[in-house]
């Protein structure tokens, strides 16, 4: 069986940068007031038009296809992580393939939220290691600012969340002991409430007036109504707290899971990378495991959350400023919406 490594990083954000305070234009909020809560300081937004979580992705892989020595033709597997799909079908994945001009090779859609790009990287780790594919291509991208509440009404979610990509090509290894030594994945869907979208196809859906003969209580009451854009339930719902107290104890326990598997502990960590959902979440954690801040990197202050992008873009951005260097140990965790949670533990 062979080892899998990553052969090559890359990001990509939009240019559109909102500050906290540009925030105050649309809702009742402050610059204190957002840093205080999340840490954040700024986000980005795509374009409205001609800018998508798929053309995002493109970015992104362009800049690790390349930095892995390779090119599109030579991708043999795609694993696309998103909540934010261009479409409710198909999934990005093969419109990341088409648009690319590759071969007709695989295209799996991960939907696991902030966890997405460490499921997708497990994924990908494990038919690398089988000798199943060579050249596999893992993307995290998310568009969530087409579909959020700007109002002070939607203010503790919307404050929160940015777009953005970040990609990785993973690769097989002959190099004993180096690459991805284990990945760990957790679900527990009693909570799944406290953070979700009730309503597929919520930014643009069906309302009833248009559709008097909609057979609406046949399907469950899940269309799109003026009632639900009034209410807010057409939007990302988000039990704040509820999250916090979830996270702060499963990053802590799967991270400990994955330095049990390969005989080692937090003081063997050279570079943690959180999924950037809250600095006050990551600082916890940080506590938890007294690491030392230049072991645990942080963006989040100028890109926000962007959920299965967030992983792919730190670990970019740390690799790129010098902070991974070959040899060091890397552990990557996250956790999301489901809830689910992960980790992985890579010997760069």
């Amino acid at each position: 069986m062979f080892q899998s490594h990553i052969a090559g990083v890359g990001y990509y954000v939009p240019k559109n940068i909102y500050t906290n305070t540009d925030l105050t234009r649309f809702m009742e909020t402050s610059d204190e007031w957002i840093q205080e809560r999340t840490g954040i300081q700024e986000r980005r937004y795509a374009d409205r038009i001609g800018e998508t979580t798929t053309t995002m992705g493109i970015e992104a892989a362009q800049i690790a296809i390349e930095r892995a020595g390779i090119t599109a033709q030579d991708i043999d597997f795609i694993v696309f992580a998103t909540l934010s799909p261009d479409y409710y079908f198909p999934g990005c994945g093969v419109l990341l393939q088409r648009e690319m001009g590759m071969k007709e090779v695989g295209a799996l859609d991960v939907r696991n939220q902030c966890s997405g790009f460490i499921y997708a990287l497990s994924i990908a780790d494990q038919f690398v290691k089988t000798g199943m594919y060579k050249n596999v291509l893992v993307v995290g991208s998310e568009k969530h600012s087409f579909a959020l509440d700007y109002s002070t009404r939607g203010r503790n979610v919307s404050v929160i969340f940015g777009d953005g990509a970040g990609a990785v090509v993973i690769q097989p290894t002959m190099e004993e002991g180096s690459g991805i030594l284990s990945t760990h994945l957790h679900s527990d869907g009693a909570d799944a409430e406290k953070l979700a979208m009730y309503y597929p196809g919520a930014s643009g859906g069906i309302w009833l007036e248009n559709q008097p003969n909609w057979p609406d209580q046949e399907l469950g009451g899940m269309l799109m109504t003026k009632e639900m854009l009034e209410d807010g339930t057409a939007f990302p719902y988000m039990d704040g707290q509820a999250v916090f107290k979830k996270a702060v104890v499963k990053f802590p326990e799967v991270i400990a899971e994955a330095l049990a598997k390969n005989n080692l502990s937090t003081k063997d960590i050279d570079m943690l990378i959180p999924h950037q959902a809250n600095l006050r979440i990551s600082q916890f954690v940080q506590k938890i495991l007294k690491l030392s801040d230049d072991k645990v990197f942080n963006n989040i202050q100028k890109y926000g959350n962007t959920t299965a992008a967030s992983v792919p873009i730190a670990l970019c951005e740390a690799w790129e400023q010098g902070h991974i260097k070959k040899g060091d140990l890397v552990c990557l965790a996250a956790f999301g919406a489901g809830f689910t949670w992960g980790s992985a533990l890579i010997r760069w």
